[in-house]
């Protein structure tokens, strides 16, 4: 139960400058972000890479404020394609992107997002990578969607996630199966409120091994973005029964979670993407991963206590 109260924290200004101020909180932060610039994440993406693992790259960031602002995150995401040009690692890393990063809460935030966010989806597409649109909040999927669409007319690769907690996923990926795209499914992380999403643990789980088989048995790409042991057996089941070879799916694991995991599926042959972010606004996203998972929340606990 302690999900919710952390996701709560993660919008509390007075507890960002709580755990911004202790000493310990960059050191077990590196674990989840391992760098501030794209010269710190370049060895990371380098080692990575060279150990048979693919990326997905997300430049850390929320609480756009100003249009300046949004135009700053595209640029910084414009700077990391270049980077990765430079190294000739397109094919290997993608990039993730949040749509309130490119200012889809402002006034007239829906058509400034997609301004925003095509430049970056056009640079990635002539390095020979793609650009997956990250879920947020059940109150941004709207514009999110649409957005996605009109982005795959042109580049049929970007990608969308979907949240199997939220009662509307079931719908949302019927239609995206049926339409061939590209689709990283994971549980969800935000608070949402009872009327428009699972509470509780067991239901969300068998709403996940719904959505899945939809992808699987689908016309599109399935991206199955979980650490659990379990439906993770239940995905490679999924994929031989649907007769999917191992290049037609592929696993997405968080940077710093059961990195022994990444490797072993590496290993057999998997495709496996390591969901890896940067930059210094980590706050937010490094709360929503204690949330996630009470062993993230214990990891911090007893760094707090041993380190401070």
């Amino acid at each position: 139960m302690l999900g919710p109260v952390i996701l709560a924290a993660s919008r509390s200004d007075r507890m960002r400058r709580l755990i911004s101020a202790a000493p310990v909180t960059k050191q077990v932060v590196d674990r989840f972000i391992p760098g501030e610039t794209v010269d710190d994440i370049v060895p990371i993406v380098e080692e990575l890479t060279a150990g048979g693992l693919e990326l997905t790259m997300d430049v850390v960031g929320e609480d756009i404020t100003t249009p300046e602002q949004a135009a700053a995150a595209r640029d910084a995401y414009l700077a990391l394609i270049d980077r990765l040009e430079g190294l000739e690692l397109g094919g290997r890393v993608e990039m993730s992107v949040k749509l309130s990063m490119f200012g889809q809460a402002l006034d007239g935030g829906h058509e400034l997002a997609l301004a925003n966010v095509r430049p970056v989806v056009e640079a990635a597409a002539a390095i020979g990578t793609t650009v997956t649109l990250d879920a947020e909040d059940h109150t941004t999927l709207g514009s999110m969607f649409a957005i996605h669409e009109e982005l795959r007319k042109d580049f049929p690769q970007t990608g969308c996630v979907i949240q199997a907690y939220l009662f509307r996923t079931e719908a949302d990926a019927r239609r995206l199966a049926a339409s061939g795209s590209r689709v990283r499914l994971v549980k969800g992380a935000y608070k949402e409120p009872a009327e428009v999403a699972y509470q509780q643990k067991h239901e969300i789980d068998k709403a996940y091994v719904r959505v899945l088989r939809t992808l699987m048995e689908g016309e599109g790409y399935p991206m199955i973005g979980s650490h659990d042991p379990r439906l993770i057996s239940i995905a490679q089941e999924l994929a031989r029964k649907a007769g999917r070879k191992l290049d037609e799916y592929e696993f997405q694991m968080l940077y710093g979670i059961r990195g022994d995991e990444h490797v072993r599926l590496a290993a057999e042959g998997h495709r496996m993407r390591v969901y890896t972010a940067y930059g210094t606004d980590w706050y937010g996203y490094f709360m929503r991963r204690l949330a996630e998972k009470p062993a993230n929340l214990r990891f911090f606990a007893r760094s707090m206590l041993t380190r401070g």
